[in-house]
């Protein structure tokens, strides 16, 4: 068994390693927050140029609930 000094100093050295551990996750947690936020930006703005391009070219038709559409 480890004297209580001994026990200290091993506590502390773990302590400092979670520290540095948390330090390194909370980084990436922030950078992929960032890359999320980018990617969201990014799918509203192709969606909305999506809906766009369907309103220019007339594809918002709306089919008849009993009308099969022209690939069947």
């Amino acid at each position: 068994m480890l004297d209580p000094e001994a026990q200290i100093i091993d506590l502390q050295a773990r302590l400092a390693y979670q520290d540095d551990a948390l330090l390194k996750l909370s980084d990436v947690l922030a950078r992929q927050q960032q890359q999320i936020d980018q990617l969201t930006r990014a799918v509203s703005k192709l969606g909305e140029q999506w809906h766009s391009l369907r309103l220019e070219s007339g594809a918002e038709q709306a089919l008849d609930a009993d009308e099969k559409p022209p690939h069947y």
